[in-house]
């Protein structure tokens, strides 16, 4: 009786896309901001993007065999896993630090929580917190051979010259493998768009409430090339675009949407603004993603047929 049935983790779509195709859409995606990353910053990245990828899948496969599961790296979510960690490292990073990661990432944050659908956090934002708490001094080092220094952002917190705008939005910058190219990234971003894997609704209300809080409270005002800045640096595309919008670790109800999308930006300008650190995405969506439930609960719509009642109401 019981496999007259196929019980599968959410999230539940329905859509004649899989999960694996859904993965290898997001996989396809990040393939320019990887091969420019590539490009930009030389063979050692090439290998780190390899490597990590790597650990992601070995790291699944194993612990499936383990636990006597079936083995799920065929959904290519351990792939996405991979590349998104890798994509978020800095060019010079040891190779070791990507496997510890990418450990970190599935077996931790991932597989001891369920597996995919019941990780609570995005897995490679998971790991990448890790390890600069871990490592503290090899995650903020991005000097390499084609960059010395801070990153923009870093260089625009501490009042030194920033790299001209139009570097920032090419990529010619140093950054994580990644991050660096805003061209790169919007055009993965505009090919999940167009394939229908994600919307605008977090990405948008993310961008435009960042934007909305840095010029209140920046102190730059309307000031356009602080502004196109701050959206080209500290990895804000690839996390809005590409993180943010997981399905699992996001809301599921339209306007839980719009709300975690406003709280990420609100969140990500109070870091940038006032905190100690140039950046801040990736704590943001991880605050974000651990008050999902809370914004789930507030946002949810009354079922078809019934009204609200006052304890709901509240």
């Amino acid at each position: 009786m019981e496999k007259m049935f196929k019980v599968s983790s959410n999230p539940h779509i329905r859509s004649k896309d899989t999960t694996s195709r859904i993965m290898q859409y997001v996989a396809l995606a990040l393939l320019p901001a990887m091969i420019f990353g590539i490009f930009n910053f030389g063979m050692h990245a090439m290998f780190l993007v390899m490597i990590t990828v790597s650990a992601t899948v070995l790291s699944e496969y194993i612990y499936d065999r383990c636990m006597k599961k079936e083995i799920s790296i065929g959904d290519f979510s351990a792939v996405v896993t991979g590349l998104l960690l890798a994509l978020n490292l800095p060019p010079e990073a040891p190779l070791w630090v990507g496997v510890i990661g990418g450990v970190f990432a599935i077996i931790v944050v991932k597989m001891l929580f369920g597996g995919l659908g019941q990780n609570f956090m995005n897995p490679a934002l998971g790991a990448r917190c890790f390890l600069i708490i871990s490592f503290t001094s090899i995650m903020t080092n991005f000097d390499c051979d084609a960059y010395t220094g801070a990153t923009p952002l870093a260089a625009i917190k501490a009042g030194e010259g920033a790299p001209e705008l139009i570097d920032m939005i090419i990529g010619r910058t140093a950054g994580t493998i990644g991050e660096t190219s805003m061209i790169a990234l919007l055009i993965g971003a505009a090919f999940l768009l167009v394939m229908k894997v994600i919307d605008l609704r977090v990405p948008g209300a993310y961008i435009l409430s960042f934007v909305v809080f840095i010029v209140l409270f920046s102190g730059h005002g309307l000031e356009l090339d602080y502004i196109v800045a701050q959206l080209a640096g500290g990895g804000l595309m690839l996390g809005a675009f590409f993180m943010a919008t997981d399905y699992v670790t996001r809301p599921i109800t339209k306007n839980g949407q719009y709300v975690f999308g406003i709280f990420l930006g609100i969140m990500t300008g109070i870091f940038r603004i006032f905190g100690p650190s140039a950046e801040g995405v990736s704590y943001a969506i991880i605050l974000g993603n651990l008050l999902v439930p809370l914004i789930e609960k507030v946002t949810k719509p009354t079922a078809f047929g019934k009204k609200k009642t006052k304890k709901e109401a509240a």
